[in-house]
């Protein structure tokens, strides 16, 4: 009779700390913590030079909205902790009895190369300030792993069966393909018990890594990234922790990009698990959302962070430990700094360091008589003003953290027109459609690391500076057969065919040229199914096929195209406005300048030949022109051509590749372009000619023609006013 009061008693415990890692905990662990969670720890890695390899903490009140701690740098020095100097891949957990915190990480520095590591670090911690480590480096450790090449993603889960803790992580030996081991940790969380054993390979994948186990919904949850016919996530499920886990063949990232670095956690308060993952040639991490580890939602637009995570892990955390947290590595600038109401152009929000101001733009037509701009704050922290009337001046507001004092700032709500759109765009194109008698911008779609995006949007207004998002026009993955990478620079052009409005759109895909049709401005727009250019006119040599631009001839009705990169070639599109007069083609010659970014437009009998001028990742990206006397004709070269180049007084840089905008009716000119992104964008080297934003400034001509330079600004336009018909 003891004997099987004993047998229940135990399976009692054991489902018992099922229901609890189920219900509470995506880590698998058992969770004794009595004070409910109230907010979630962010523990990723920033990117592949030696001071991004580093362990970094961010916070969310919500699971959806995080903000870096200490200011997006280490929390944990990789000199001290790993034997190469970097780590990478962190993923923590809460202990057991629910007090204790344990973390592991891939002990690696990237520029040794991808197979260079042979290690991983373990670390431990009672309040998540400080932490012991040890380094396990399993082919000194262990005989035998002579072959061995890398060791990855290592993770921590706790077998409640086996009264231990297990790291698992992926291995490769030779030319064997990349499997999922594991090992137990000693009680001091040290060192290994034993040798790893395999814990998970599928003969179908080229490789199984980046491993993340769950126990949710009676099952042990492993999600991990496989390669081979095909590249994502995928799960494999079992009853068991250590055996018996049966893939199930579907992809269950919501992208077509690769991915790697699956991570999973359940919401507090909520039966919702996130599935999120490294987009890591994007330079961005997508987030989905699941109520049956079945289908997953994305909700990437639900998401907010101030950083740009590499392979990380979310924990959730009470608010003793997030004011803990707070109190250690959020710094009170950091405070100020998080606004959030969607009247904020939030990209552009300018933080002075040495005067404590904060300079916010906000949208057009914003009440700042009465106005909140949303700083959020954390447990233990405060934000006070007195006032929201922002109409007379800078508004005294004071920050205050729990067991660190008080800081205050003077903050400035302004309206700013430009940016023109919210968020990062590029190249833009603009017309004005008789058929809705609205304006239209048509940009690339920015902030991909190395232009990388892959679809294209739809701006519409009707006065120029009250700008609607009308979403994605056209997807290349969803679109376009013949291309799926770089979509950038397109142009577009309203005709009147046979008495209907037709919208020809011209693009960039894979470096090529290709055009789609629509009956409205906004689509849906419909590819062609092939390139309308593809490849380098016979005499180029250099350069890409790249950079359309479309120009109506008003004297002749005739239309024409214009492309390319490292040279200006141009030809006379045929009537169908789908293909070009090869005859036609012509090389046009303006002078060394020329970059790319071509944009012709036509004023008082006089053609205009703009185009961009150095790289778009330098801040000397600028604008020049000349004047024809026809659409393909001689280009002739003032002596000062610069249409627009950066403002350094005013920290703008990087002005180019552009249109310009006749308001109907007027001889009223705009000029619309990007910029680097302000204020950061000067701050980040290369990666500010991806991260641009779309401008509009006053486009004026001296009385002989000549363009005056245009001055870019900060304030941006007024409001224009149409003429109605």
């Amino acid at each position: 009779m003891k004997k099987v009061i004993s047998t229940w008693l135990a399976l009692s415990i054991v489902y018992f700390v099922q229901a609890q890692q189920s219900k509470s905990n995506p880590s698998g662990k058992c969770n004794a913590v009595k004070e409910p969670y109230s907010a979630y720890l962010f523990v990723y890695f920033t990117g592949n030079s030696k001071s991004d390899e580093a362990i970094r903490f961010a916070i969310s009140n919500d699971g959806y909205h995080y903000r870096a701690l200490n200011s997006n740098k280490a929390v944990i020095s990789s000199e001290t902790i790993s034997s190469t100097g970097g780590v990478r891949d962190p993923h923590i957990i809460r202990g057991a009895d629910g007090k204790t915190f344990y973390m592991v990480v891939t002990d690696m520095v990237s520029a040794l190369g991808w197979n260079s590591n042979r290690a991983m670090v373990l670390l431990k911690s009672t309040d998540l300030i400080n932490w012991t480590s040890s380094v396990i480096n399993i082919q000194k450790r262990y005989p035998g792993n002579d072959s061995l090449l890398r060791v990855w993603a290592p993770q921590t889960i706790y077998d409640a069966k086996a009264g231990k803790y297990m790291i698992y992580f992926s291995m490769k030996h030779g030319n064997d393909p990349d499997k999922i081991y594991y090992a137990y940790a000693n009680k001091e969380f040290t060192d290994f018990e034993g040798e790893p054993k395999q814990l998970f390979f599928h003969p179908q994948n080229v490789s199984c890594i980046d491993g993340d186990i769950m126990y949710a919904l009676g099952k042990y949850h492993l999600f991990f990234k496989t390669e081979g016919a095909g590249n994502g996530i995928k799960q494999a499920v079992s009853d068991n922790l250590t055996e018996g886990y049966v893939m199930e063949d579907k992809y269950l990232q919501g992208t077509t990009d690769p991915v790697e670095g699956a991570g999973t956690f359940k919401l507090n308060n909520a039966n919702e698990w996130i599935l999120m993952y490294d987009v890591y040639t994007k330079g961005k991490y997508q987030f989905t959302k699941t109520k049956d580890l079945q289908q997953f939602t994305v909700i990437d637009k639900d998401m907010t962070m101030n950083f740009h995570p590499r392979h990380g892990t979310v924990m959730s955390i009470t608010r003793q430990e997030a004011e803990r947290l707070v109190k250690q590595w959020l710094p009170f600038d950091d405070v100020i700094t998080n606004v959030t109401s969607k009247q904020v152009k939030p990209i552009n929000v300018v933080f002075d360091t040495a005067k404590k101001t904060v300079t916010i733009p906000v949208m057009p037509g914003t009440n700042l008589n009465n106005f909140n701009p949303g700083i959020v704050t954390y447990p233990g922290v405060s934000v006070t003003a007195k006032t929201s009337n922002f109409t007379n001046g800078p508004v005294k507001y004071t920050v205050s953290i729990a067991g660190k004092g008080s800081q205050q700032y003077s903050v400035i709500a302004k309206e700013y027109h430009n940016a023109a759109l919210v968020g990062y765009y590029a190249d833009p194109d603009i017309i004005y459609a008789e058929k809705t008698g609205k304006f239209y911008i048509y940009p690339t779609s920015d902030g991909f690391n190395g232009w990388s995006g892959t679809y294209f949007k739809c701006f519409s207004s009707g006065d120029l500076v009250n700008w609607k998002d009308e979403g994605v026009i056209l997807d290349l993955n969803k679109d376009v057969s013949w291309a799926k990478r770089n979509a950038w620079a397109p142009c577009i052009v309203e005709k009147k065919i046979n008495g209907q409005y037709k919208y020809f759109y011209y693009f960039t895909a894979a470096q090529k040229i290709g055009v789609a049709v629509s009956d409205n401005p906004t689509g849906p727009f419909v590819d062609s199914g092939k390139p309308l250019i593809a490849d380098k006119p016979e005499e180029v040599k250099g350069g890409q096929v790249i950079d359309p631009d479309v120009f109506t001839d008003p004297k002749t009705g005739k239309s024409y195209l214009y492309w390319g990169n490292g040279f200006m070639a141009g030809a006379e599109l045929s009537e169908d406005m789908t293909s070009i007069k090869q005859e036609t083609v012509t090389i046009l010659k303006p002078d060394r300048t020329f970059r790319e970014g071509t944009h012709v437009f036509y004023r008082n009998d006089t053609y205009y030949f703009t185009w961009s001028e150095n790289d778009t990742r330098d801040p000397d990206y600028r604008v020049r022109y000349g004047t024809t006397d026809g659409p393909l004709g001689k280009i002739n070269i003032p002596e000062n051509n610069i249409v627009i180049a950066k403002d350094t007084a005013l920290e703008i840089y990087g002005t180019g590749h552009h249109t310009t905008i006749q308001i109907p009716g007027k001889d009223e000119w705009y000029i619309v372009y990007h910029r680097f992104n302000y204020p950061k964008g000067i701050t980040m080297g290369e990666a500010a000619g991806y991260n641009r934003e779309v401008c509009i400034d006053k486009l004026e001509f001296n009385a002989d023609g000549s363009i005056k330079p245009a001055k870019p600004t900060h304030t941006g336009i007024k409001p224009v006013v149409l003429k109605r018909k």
